[in-house]
């Protein structure tokens, strides 16, 4: 489909969900669309972070859903609510693609793969108009408010009518979500908060590695990477009840969807206190009565490894982790060692590398933003997606909001072209 130059046009930098669903409205509102990508293919993040099963969003009510972006809720709550759950299903089906609810209250695609999904979303933008134009690296503006991209045939000029930045966050810097963004906003007085890693995992201080962090060789080399499935966590001092779930024991700490899920509390007790404490609840399943009356139980000849795993169902890493975090005289201890069993202790020192993060914090904050998502200092340009300054926990409300906010972004382009062609 060739240009029509009578069109309003405008500039999508990013080629994600949320610039594709920004894309899609526009697309809708009868406009010429041009999308831009610094990669060979858009969705490359997208493709991966489905590729062991796509989590679209989460059934659990909209009340509950819209708590998980924390001190953004005010925000994103109203953003979220014009395109609920419900609402991205129905969509996600009207591409073809059916869904159905596991057993966590998550939404996955039947076939559990992005890949269907990005075709055929793809397919139907293609069909309505829009023009893709792959390896363009955004670069910034000109003097006259044009957009500049460093392509492989040199520096490309866009000159659109309105335009919105869908770039991403920090991590996954191979798939083109590097936040080389924040310096060419940062310079144009745009407020953007620093960039952090977060979903990710924690570095451990093992009591058993003085000095240093990490753990120790004998226990990195047997459990790195293995599971520690029907455990609950809790921060030390939070008042919350524990959350129930799975977490993995990581090259030099610990990671997985609960350790996510408290990732924002933990990295602001870092900050604030140089490390957090982690709570685990190896037996979730059985009071503090109960796994004290177990442990002391006469357990004859046989080992304490032994009596624990028949009594209490300690064994293989959650044996490991109690030898881990506990000082040998604590095993001989029936007190302390029901505590520790119920709630061992761990020390995080520092998260992960924030390229190895499912998502990242920080971002363009809204503060310089208007209703509409469009920069205050820069009429006409609009922010989507990650790049913003919100944060959630996987489990579907990552890609909700990414689609909300770059739903709500091209509404507003929208509505500032109507008004400016008046």
């Amino acid at each position: 489909m060739q240009p029509d130059p009578s069109l309003p046009r405008v500039a999508i930098v990013g080629g994600g969900p949320a610039g594709l669903m920004a894309a899609e409205i526009l697309l809708r509102g009868g406009v010429q669309v041009d999308l831009f990508d610094a990669m060979p293919s858009v969705g490359r993040k997208f493709l991966l972070a489905g590729k062991g099963g796509l989590n679209i969003t989460h059934s659990e009510s909209l009340e509950h859903f819209t708590r998980r972006y924390g001190e953004r809720e005010g925000v994103l709550a109203p953003l979220v609510s014009a395109f609920d759950p419900d609402a991205l299903r129905a969509w996600v089906e009207a591409l073809g693609v059916s869904t159905f609810v596991g057993s966590s209250g998550r939404v996955f695609p039947a076939e559990m793969k992005a890949a269907p999904l990005l075709r055929a979303w793809l397919a139907r933008l293609r069909d309505a108009g829009l023009h893709i134009h792959v390896r363009h690296r955004w670069t910034g503006w000109t003097d006259s408010g044009a957009l500049r991209f460093s392509t492989p045939a040199g520096e490309q000029i866009c000159q659109a009518d309105a335009s919105i930045l869908a770039l991403g966050g920090g991590s996954w810097a191979r798939l083109g979500s590097d936040g080389a963004w924040v310096p060419l906003l940062a310079a144009q007085g745009v407020d953007v908060a620093p960039l952090e890693a977060a979903n990710c995992g924690f570095v451990v201080a093992s009591p058993r590695v003085v000095p240093g962090t990490g753990w120790s060789a004998h226990f990195r080399a047997r459990f790195a990477g293995q599971p520690l499935k029907s455990i609950a966590l809790a921060i030390d001092g939070d008042p919350a009840p524990m959350r129930p779930g799975e977490a993995m024991i990581s090259d030099d700490g610990i990671e997985g969807s609960l350790v996510y899920a408290l990732s924002a509390s933990i990295r602001a007790r870092i900050k604030a206190d140089g490390q957090a404490t982690l709570r685990i609840d190896l037996a979730p399943g059985r009071s503090p009565e109960r796994v004290r009356a177990e442990v002391a139980h006469p357990r004859g000849a046989r080992s304490l490894a032994s009596h624990l795993q028949s009594r209490v169902g300690i064994a293989g890493v959650r044996m490991a982790l109690l030898r881990e975090c506990l000082p040998d005289e604590a095993f001989s201890d029936a007190n302390r060692l029901t505590a520790a069993i119920k709630g061992l202790p761990l020390t995080l020192v520092a998260p992960r590398p924030m390229d190895e993060a499912i998502s990242t914090a920080g971002g363009v904050r809204f503060e310089g933003l208007d209703e509409a998502l469009m920069l205050r200092s820069r009429p006409g340009a609009f922010c989507a997606g990650e790049m913003l300054d919100w944060d959630a926990p996987t489990g579907g409300y990552l890609l909700t909001a990414s689609l909300a906010t770059g739903r709500r972004a091209g509404e507003g382009a929208l509505a500032w072209l109507a008004a400016a062609a008046q």
